[in-house]
């Protein structure tokens, strides 16, 4: 699949942007990546509340093979082909997967604790410059000790 075909294809989704990945490219709207056109077929972004319609058409998840096992990707499931033909039902199934890419996008978001955790984190770091700074300073003050114990003055000689 070229680059003018799928602008063609998601014509009325609405704008996409194509960025090349693999041996494809990854389809995006508003930063949000919801669809990969591979050498395999076009696949779209799918979760818990739109793969029953994949399966439904009869699609599979997106896998690949390495040298030691066949893996499936269960985010992104084939695109069924009848929609190759109807641009405003591929706009519909366009429009689910970008949902289910942003829902995964904030369940990938990481949640903020409360406040005390974050009020934590820097008291850690006061804590450990200020141990730091205690080395530093029992560190100069032995070295100042062994330099006035090593000034001893210099042994006379006796005379014979």
């Amino acid at each position: 699949m070229d680059r003018e075909f799928l602008t063609d294809l998601f014509a009325d989704f609405g704008p996409v942007t194509l960025r090349r990945m693999f041996s494809g490219y990854g389809i995006s709207a508003d930063g949000t990546n919801f669809a990969l056109a591979l050498r395999a077929g076009l696949y779209f972004r799918a979760d818990e509340e739109t793969i029953p319609q994949f399966e439904a058409e009869g699609s599979k998840p997106f896998q690949y093979t390495t040298r030691e096992k066949t893996v499936t990707v269960n985010s992104y499931w084939q695109l069924p082909a009848r929609l190759f033909d109807d641009s405003e039902e591929l706009a519909v199934w366009a429009r689910s997967a970008l949902g289910a890419a942003r829902r995964a996008a904030l369940r990938k978001r990481p949640r903020k604790r409360s406040a005390e955790r974050t009020a934590k984190a820097p008291v850690k770091k006061v804590a450990a410059k200020k141990s730091a700074g205690k080395r530093a300073t029992t560190k100069r003050a032995a070295k100042k000790a062994a330099k006035t114990t090593s000034r001893r003055a210099p042994k006379k000689k006796s005379s014979p």
